[in-house]
């Protein structure tokens, strides 16, 4: 079977099962991120500006790119998760003649999913909150590129994670603080160099400036753009050498 062959396999399996629950999946992954754009985009925010934006208009690409990663990272993590301790059924992947690319991009393309279809909702009600930010193709470039990196984080960490109390600290320890430090809701400049320095050897601090950059009309943050592209490659590496030390 061709690589193609392998990931459509493994991703038509996590496919089938979300389309049983594909209602309840999106509206319980839209439920913060809404939260966030009211409470804080058009309820806080009215009347604040960030340099020469509007608070809600600053804010709208963050929560989209929160939304991307939360979903995305939750959506490949907990699936994965849920076959290595509840099912099993990852045990009989590892045993098929799968290559093991195949199954990472095909398990983290689930995340891919649900993370775009997420954010693109989110984004269509950011619109019509400040409808003069932009549509541009490379947006949806930079989106999808962003939930791709947040899916192989999703399943790096659901391969490397053997308990269900090591996922729950990681989701309170790293997951909750990148949700509220990394640009989503504030600008960076207003911090310390040295915090700024650090928040940017986070995934999600660069998905916040790309996101926002096109949406706005910003000049394009190459550097941003370097950065997420090193972190997937980390990502995938990582995965890969996890799967090979994974026993059956």
């Amino acid at each position: 079977m061709s690589a193609l062959g392998d990931i459509y396999s493994v991703f038509w399996v996590d496919l089938r099962n979300m389309r049983r629950h594909w209602k309840a999946t999106i509206a319980t992954s839209l439920v913060l991120p809404l939260l966030y754009l009211v409470a804080f985009g058009y309820g806080l925010g009215r009347g604040v500006n960030v340099g020469d934006l509007d608070y809600l208009s600053f804010v709208i690409p963050g929560i989209v790119g929160l939304t991307a990663f939360s979903t995305s990272f939750n959506g490949a993590a907990s699936k994965l998760h849920v076959d290595k301790f509840f099912y099993k059924s990852f045990d009989e992947l590892l045993m098929s003649p799968v290559r093991s690319h195949s199954i990472i991009i095909g398990k983290s393309l689930i995340g891919v999913v649900r993370g775009f279809i997420s954010a693109i909702a989110i984004y269509l009600v950011g619109l019509i909150l400040a409808p003069t930010l932009l549509i541009s193709p490379i947006f949806f470039l930079m989106l999808l590129l962003s939930c791709f990196v947040f899916s192989l984080f999703g399943v790096l960490i659901a391969l490397v994670v053997h308990t269900h109390h090591g996922m729950g600290n990681f989701t309170t320890l790293v997951i909750l603080p990148m949700t509220f430090l990394c640009g989503t809701f504030f600008s960076l400049d207003q911090l310390p160099a040295v915090a700024k320095a650090v928040l940017y050897f986070l995934p999600l601090t660069h998905s916040a400036n790309l996101l926002r950059a096109t949406v706005l009309g910003l000049s394009f943050p190459w550097l941003s753009f370097a950065g997420l592209l090193i972190f997937g490659v980390v990502f995938f590496i990582g995965c890969m050498v996890s799967l090979k030390r994974s026993s059956v």
